[in-house]
């Protein structure tokens, strides 16, 4: 049985470099994934990802605009924190109320209610420039697409033959 494993790209295309992840998913469309991986672009679209997330999986890698501090384009792998399953009620009760909040520790929590297991979770997240009004990525984040579209593959396919490890030589400038 193939390891499962789902790449969920997050984003809102209308606040500047929020958009991140929703490119990462265009460029990842066309390459050809592991048997058990499975693409999706969530968007803003936070129940959708929940339910989605509560059908199980090996692995779990979100795709998105992480602010961590670094030069804005700074692709970084990031594991955080495992929830317990169950864990969240609060963090999934505050979802119920804005069903297109998309942040992470949310859908993580969500899924916990759901009893399902998001698996290993890692993040490629990207530095934002700008998340203001706007459509269209900065210079430097829309230059770091197809490096962190490289990462998200790599993470897969490690993920695929049961390798995968909290990847954080990962960082591309």
């Amino acid at each position: 049985m193939p390891r499962r494993t789902l790449i969920a790209c997050l984003g809102n295309i209308f606040l500047g470099d929020d958009g991140f992840g929703v490119e990462v998913a265009r460029r990842l469309a066309g390459e050809e994934l592991p048997d058990g991986a499975r693409l999706g672009d969530y968007g803003i679209r936070g129940m959708h990802l929940a339910y989605d997330l509560a059908q199980g999986w090996d692995t779990t890698i979100l795709v998105d605009a992480a602010d961590q501090g670094e030069t804005p384009g700074t692709v970084q792998v990031i594991s955080p924190e495992q929830q317990p399953a169950g864990a969240g009620a609060g963090l999934a009760a505050s979802m119920l109320l804005d069903p297109h909040g998309m942040q992470p520790d949310v859908m993580l929590g969500m899924a916990g209610m759901l009893g399902a297991e998001a698996g290993q979770v890692l993040v490629v997240g990207c530095q934002p420039a700008t998340l203001a009004e706007g459509i269209g990525l900065s210079a430097p984040v829309a230059a770091a697409v197809d490096g962190a579209a490289r990462v998200v593959l790599d993470l897969v396919r490690a993920a695929s033959e049961g390798v995968i490890s909290c990847a954080s030589a990962y960082q591309v400038r």
